[in-house]
């Protein structure tokens, strides 16, 4: 069958009742807290996992889907009204958007981006739809020795990329790695790191990890600042709707932002904050209303709106054919793919179609129903950012208890809950990144097992993985996101001061 007859397929698993209800669900939720500030899409997936225990596999994930686009969706709201970007894909919405809504505009700019995330994403989901297949044969010429390859790129373009500093990405790869490699050895049968405890000697579930660094560890760190940090909400005044010259100056960035969200999204060292950036730039120069850059242009609304939903259609192409997370929300989902027991990659698609394109056929829909539900609904949606904090985040600290004690009945499970959340506040207190812990802890054992894998292939032939081609190039480029930015850095920090040595010896 081709994608087409696929993506068919995919329409009659997602348009049943049942399902219809768990997108619906999962939009609203991922709208709301996406509108919350500090609360974005990855920590809500990781709050949920515990309560979706019982779900159906697929209909779980369409939920997880539509609290991904909703959280994307809901994240412009806080950054143009709050100022205060839910995601680090949304710094940038913020910069035109709040002062638009400062000179009273707000309307228009939380109009501009709920369509245009609504364009880019329908857009970015097209992509997917026909992208994938071409993936999954990729995918599928791949052995032990690409796949330990693959994991290693993960590791390296995640650390890398999400955070500011090489050493404290490594720092947080190698806790979670350690954290993964609690419980028995499955090739030796020998206990690792459980201290003598019994209730470790399965290893610490995933979804105690996602809960207790992102929720938990989040809302640590949110109540500490509690006192530090002040909300100052611009009101929104009128619907959100657009003017005839908002929609002239909006489709063209709107475009331009999901042909620069989908494809860099999907690439390994992608994510959604570098086309964000560059979108702004780009509509930045081609604007022919340079003047209102910095005093609040719909251009640079439009475009970067759109560039972060595309992406996000994006980042879910390597991560359902390939297994490889490039943001925080798609290590989330990767963790809650090992929950049930299903690993992303060519086999996903040859063992659980029904799941990847229900999932995918949801996205159409999911954005259909987010379109709807932020237009004549945004005032609601605003109203939520009147919610107390300390009520709030005492809420997720109990959600978050009661999810994990429900998995396991094991109060064991609730000590190490809260541990992981005070190792996440420590972390956020340094600014170490949480996502490469989490996708240390999940793809951890699977680098290990490839890699016995392809030694025991190669009867102990350490060179296996540079003598096949794929596995040398993907070793290739992981080493190069390695070492290419602190390389760029440094670059550019030698620039900087050449152009300020002459300044000062001129003075």
């Amino acid at each position: 069958m081709g994608a087409f007859a696929e993506l068919l397929h995919g329409f009659q698993v997602a348009l049943t009742p049942e399902n219809l209800l768990w997108a619906l669900i999962g939009v609203v939720l991922g709208t709301a807290v996406g509108v919350l500030p500090g609360i974005g899409p990855a920590l809500t997936v990781a709050l949920l996992l515990p309560v979706t225990f019982r779900l159906e596999p697929v209909s779980a994930f369409i939920m997880f889907a539509g609290i991904y686009y909703g959280g994307m969706y809901g994240g412009s709201t806080t950054s143009i009204l709050l100022n205060t970007p839910g995601e680090s894909a949304s710094i940038v919405t913020a910069i035109e958007g709040n002062l638009m809504a400062k000179r009273g505009r707000g309307a228009a700019a939380l109009a501009t981006a709920a369509i245009g995330s609504f364009v880019a994403g329908t857009i970015g989901t097209v992509a997917l739809t026909f992208l994938a297949p071409v993936m999954v044969q990729v995918g599928l010429r791949f052995g032990p020795a690409e796949y330990f390859a693959l994991v290693v790129l993960a590791f390296t373009t995640v650390t890398t990329l999400l955070g500011n500093s090489l050493a404290r990405g490594l720092l947080s790869l190698f806790l979670g790695l350690a954290i993964g490699l609690i419980g028995i050895d499955t090739l030796t049968g020998q206990s690792r790191f459980t201290l003598g405890r019994p209730e470790l000697q399965n290893g610490i579930d995933v979804v105690t990890v996602a809960v207790g660094l992102f929720a938990v560890g989040e809302t640590f760190w949110v109540a500490s600042r509690m006192r530090h940090d002040v909300d100052n909400i611009v009101p929104m005044e009128g619907p959100a709707r657009m003017t005839r010259e908002d929609w002239a100056r909006s489709w063209k960035p709107w475009l331009r932002g999901a042909l620069l969200g989908f494809p860099i999204g999907s690439l390994p060292a992608g994510g959604a904050e570098i086309p964000t950036f560059l979108s702004y730039a780009l509509e930045k120069r081609l604007t022919k209303h340079p003047e209102e850059f910095g005093h609040g242009a719909i251009e640079g609304v439009a475009g970067p709106e759109a560039a972060n939903n595309a992406s996000a259609a994006g980042v879910l192409a390597p991560l359902l054919t390939l297994g490889l997370p490039t943001s925080a929300t798609a290590a989330i989902l990767l963790a809650a793919f090992q929950r049930y027991g299903l690993n992303p990659g060519p086999t996903l698609f040859r063992q659980n179609p029904d799941l990847v394109w229900g999932l995918i056929a949801s996205l159409y829909i999911g954005n259909v129903m987010l379109l709807v539900l932020n237009l004549p609904l945004v005032g609601i949606w605003v109203r939520l950012l009147l919610i107390p904090r300390p009520l709030l985040y005492a809420g997720i600290l109990v959600l978050a208890g009661l999810g994990t004690y429900g998995i396991s009945r094991s109060i064991v499970d609730l000590v190490v809950l809260y541990l992981l959340g005070a190792l996440g506040f420590v972390m956020r207190r340094f600014d170490i990144p949480v996502a490469p812990a989490v996708v240390g802890v999940v793809l951890g054992p699977i680098a290990e097992d490839h890699f016995r894998r392809a030694l025991q292939i190669a009867q102990g032939n350490y060179l296996t993985f540079v003598t096949r081609p794929i596995s040398a190039a993907i070793l290739a480029l992981a080493l190069v996101a390695l070492v290419a930015p602190p390389i760029l850095r440094a670059v550019q920090a030698r620039r900087d001061r050449s152009r300020e040595s002459p300044t000062a010896s001129a003075a």
